[in-house]
């Protein structure tokens, strides 16, 4: 998915690994009794299910007779404990998730064993090529991807339907004039009401507006990479976003990508700890954009079998939408989930390898789809069923990107270049030159190893 990085730049990820002189190990295995060996796998946040877990260990017992011990990471931790514990062959996971937008910094570190012996045996073509890109590093193949969770949009049908508007624009110029009515309609006289709430440093959604135009962060020419915000295509997409900000959005400017399902919501408030209202966030917005896994926190208020408030969708109320381009194809959005790889560091690289085709295996791609995680292998799709979630999953997915595959990404998002440039769009009065100052920023640390 998606992560957040914390304050650590792309130099110290690199030059802590090769200082401590990460290589891949030497060919050990899991010949003889094992017994007595134990492979650790980090998995990060709770996206990988209990069941899953349980199946990964039972099941590498069972083809190996070791022990699997899975410890979970969490998302804003991981950069610093996988930067001082994959170098440490004493301490590090033998096999780990690593975000999509954070495997090219470790890469290109050295910090993965080469597994492109085993590229056509996990899935090969089928893998999702977005996220192999952001795992190779000159042709060879160091981390692959572990599930996917596109974005889409979703809306309030009886608000959409109450302004007058289309459930289902045919481009993104008719969506964005469509969220801009519901704006200025408001039909339920809600105060900062938005017909699309975009949060100001949202920029993993507001990418869509860029590439939709043909636009693009950055690009790899003559041998390094270079920053295009400043491009026509990009600054077209720029153009529709501050106008989007400016009257359709009333997301304060720091926002992030974060709950944005409760604004869209009857009965979302903040409470303090005494129980006292202070904030009621109830019904601000006609539509949002997430990813699809949040349709779970949309819904009317309901009471589950354990005793708890939960919600459940309610079709006569909520709609899904794959945001559209404006060339017959879904808008290319920002594909959240993981990569996963085998350190090189590992003491037991043939046990590791096992893991990693337990994980690839037929039957645990279809476990991750009926999880309602995006399944690595393709083939695996239909395992994510057909109601309108994963048909809205899938087909966002088919023209889903990643950032940039470049090495220094890692210290970009740390420093929260994105947030900040984002969060001048609204009010800029030259967007050229926000887009050209913010490229000398990218450009200091996108080849930065």
């Amino acid at each position: 998915m998606k992560r957040k990085l914390v304050g650590l730049a792309a130099a110290a990820v690199a030059s802590t690994l090769v200082l401590a002189g990460c290589s891949p190990a030497a060919s050990g295995g899991d010949s003889g009794n094992n017994s007595d060996k134990t492979l650790t796998m980090w998995v990060i946040g709770g996206d990988t299910p209990p069941e899953l877990r349980e199946y990964l260990a039972a099941e590498f017992t069972e083809k190996t007779g070791a022990k699997l011990k899975i410890q979970e990471q969490g998302w804003g931790d991981i950069i610093t404990n996988l930067t001082t514990k994959l170098p440490d062959a004493k301490n590090t996971p033998d096999v780990t998730e690593i975000g999509n937008t954070q495997s090219p910094a470790f890469t290109n570190a050295g910090a993965f064993l080469d597994i492109s012996d085993m590229y056509e045996e996990l899935g090969g073509d089928d893998l999702l090529p977005s996220f192999v890109e952001v795992g190779a590093v000159e042709g060879k193949n160091y981390t692959l991807p572990y599930y996917f969770g596109s974005r889409y949009t979703f809306l309030r049908k009886d608000v959409w339907e109450a302004a007058g508007q289309n459930l289902n624009p045919a481009s993104l110029d008719e969506f964005n004039e469509s969220v801009k009515a519901i704006t200025k309609a408001n039909p339920k006289g809600i105060d900062k009401f938005s017909g699309f709430f975009l949060g100001g440093q949202d920029w993993r959604d507001g990418i869509s507006w860029i590439f939709a135009n043909g636009g693009e962060i950055a690009e790899y020419k003559d041998g390094k990479w270079v920053a295009t915000l400043d491009s026509p295509e990009s600054l077209k997409g720029l153009e529709q976003l501050q106008d989007l900000y400016k009257n359709a959005s009333n997301a304060p400017n720091d926002m992030k990508d974060a709950n944005q399902y409760q604004y869209l919501n009857d009965s979302d408030q903040v409470k303090d700890e005494d129980g006292n209202v202070t904030e009621d966030l109830s019904l601000a917005a006609a539509t949002i954009m997430a990813p699809g896994w949040a349709h779970w926190s949309i819904g009317d208020l309901v009471t589950n079998d354990e005793g708890e408030p939960a919600r459940e969708w309610n079709d006569d109320t909520f709609a899904t939408l794959v945001l559209p381009g404006n060339d017959g194809k879904p808008a290319p959005v920002f594909a959240g989930g993981s990569n996963i790889g085998i350190s090189a560091k590992t003491q037991n690289p043939e046990l590791a390898k096992e893991l990693m085709r337990i994980i690839y295996s037929e039957e645990y791609q279809t476990m991750l789809g009926e999880k309602g995680l995006g399944p690595a292998n393709s083939k695996y799709a239909n395992s994510l069923g057909d109601d309108q979630f994963a048909k809205a999953l899938i087909e966002s997915a088919s023209n889903s990107k990643l950032t940039p595959a470049a090495p220094g990404w890692a210290a970009i998002e740390s420093k929260n270049i994105m947030e900040e440039f984002f969060s001048k769009i609204r009010d800029a009065a030259d967007l050229k030159q926000l887009a050209q100052d913010t490229n000398a920023e990218l450009d200091a640390l996108l080849n930065q190893k």
